[in-house]
């Protein structure tokens, strides 16, 4: 794990800690505003069509999103810590 400072670290524990999908609700909505989760949901889900094959411009009419909003998510999946590759991979994983 990389070296970063206390608060940071802390944070991290703190979504290391949830187990379930309840939990994880319990917390996104007491940490962050209802916009905020609109927001972070809405950037799953255009990241999840990207996985899929969907193409952008259809991404962008079926969630109302600009095309410069999906090719940054695009470029994440592609350049980014790998973080969402992970992700997809394990919940295809539990499915």
């Amino acid at each position: 794990m990389r070296q970063y400072d206390p608060a940071l670290r802390s944070l991290y524990q703190l979504f290391a800690a949830v187990d379930t999908p309840r939990e994880a609700e319990m917390l996104l909505e007491d940490i962050l505003t209802p916009q905020e989760v609109g927001s972070l949901a809405e950037r799953w889900q255009l990241i999840r069509m990207l996985d899929e094959g969907v193409p952008q411009r259809e991404i962008a009419e079926e969630l109302g999103v600009s095309i410069s909003k999906i090719t940054r998510g695009s470029r994440m999946l592609q350049f980014g810590s790998g973080g969402f590759l992970y992700f997809l991979k394990k919940l295809r994983k539990k499915r």
